[in-house]
């Protein structure tokens, strides 16, 4: 095992060790838009006979030291007229030292509003695989934080809901992915070093802006909230050009500006990258962050057997 450097360390105690005042946040996502099931229970397409498929890779501050990668894959269709359920596999590492894999599964109950309009109430259920390895860790203080002496093998059930409006022009989604909360690292001996994972709280929402036949307008946004965490606001514009190219540009407030661009390689195929610059000071000793998606439409239906489009998913 290689030596840790004084920089790992503390990357690590900022993601690990909470104090009274502090909480851990979720894994961040620049494609929240095209990421919404592993955020919301409740995230339906409502298009009968099509199995959703996607996945998406972040590797964020490139050049820190212990930097995280977070990986994920979903998959979610409709089984009935008002039911659609999904699975979500999410991964997140610290460097070597951390390891987090998330494996839910959703359930969602799809009522229509109006001819246009649906609201979807959404249940997750499932768990959270938590590994660290401090093997090899080389400390630089005589007395090191006990929070790093021994290593966790640990698994937390979890639940979740969420509410998502929708039509083919907007959504507004609301969901607690993590609804119990559990502690990554105990305490010991009177000394509260512990890892914590707080309920998390996403507001979502994004419009679709017609502005003439090829080329339309498609704001979003993504707030993040967690107690004893300051707010995490997402803002996203993209430009979707003859329904083959998007063009975008995002700002994450107090952290980083973004780049966005994906490509319809078919109508059933998408995928998307990203780039994110940092502004807070963490951009010292970073090169930015970089995200890629893919999403995959499998129409099961007779409909495309007999040539039969279905309409561009817009999120």
């Amino acid at each position: 095992m290689k030596k840790r450097s004084f920089t790992f360390l503390v990357l690590i105690s900022v993601f690990l060790v909470s104090t009274l005042a502090n909480a851990q946040q979720d894994p961040q996502f620049t494609h929240y838009m095209y990421n919404m099931n592993v955020i919301n229970p409740a995230y339906a397409t409502a298009n009968e006979g099509v199995i959703n498929l996607g996945g998406l890779y972040r590797t964020q501050w490139v050049g820190a030291v212990g930097a995280p990668k977070t990986a994920t894959l979903f998959a979610h269709s409709p089984i009935a007229k008002k039911v659609e359920m999904g699975i979500s596999f999410v991964n997140d590492a610290i460097g070597d030292v951390v390891n987090e894999n998330n494996i839910f599964v959703d359930f969602a109950y799809v009522l229509p509003v109006s001819d246009k309009s649906k609201l979807s109430f959404g249940l997750k259920g499932g768990m959270t695989l938590f590994d660290t390895n401090f093997n090899g860790f080389k400390f630089t203080d005589v007395n090191p934080d006990k929070a790093f002496q021994d290593n966790i093998s640990r698994v937390f059930p979890n639940v979740g809901l969420g509410t998502f409006y929708f039509t083919d022009k907007y959504y507004l989604g609301f969901s607690v992915p993590n609804l119990l909360t559990t502690k990554h690292i105990e305490s010991k001996d009177g000394i509260r070093y512990s890892g914590v994972e707080d309920i998390h709280y996403f507001l979502t929402g994004g419009y679709v802006f017609n502005l003439n036949p090829n080329l339309k307008f498609k704001p979003a946004f993504m707030a993040k909230g967690v107690s004893g965490a300051p707010l995490s606001l997402d803002m996203t514009a993209n430009f979707l050009m003859n329904n083959k190219i998007e063009l975008g540009a995002g700002y994450r407030f107090d952290d980083s500006v973004s780049g966005l661009v994906n490509f319809y390689i078919t109508p059933q195929l998408r995928i998307g990258y990203s780039y994110d610059y940092t502004l807070s000071n963490l951009g010292q000793f970073n090169s930015g962050s970089h995200e890629i998606f893919l999403l995959f439409d499998l129409d099961t239906s007779s409909l495309a057997s007999k040539g039969y489009e279905k309409s561009p998913r817009f999120f």
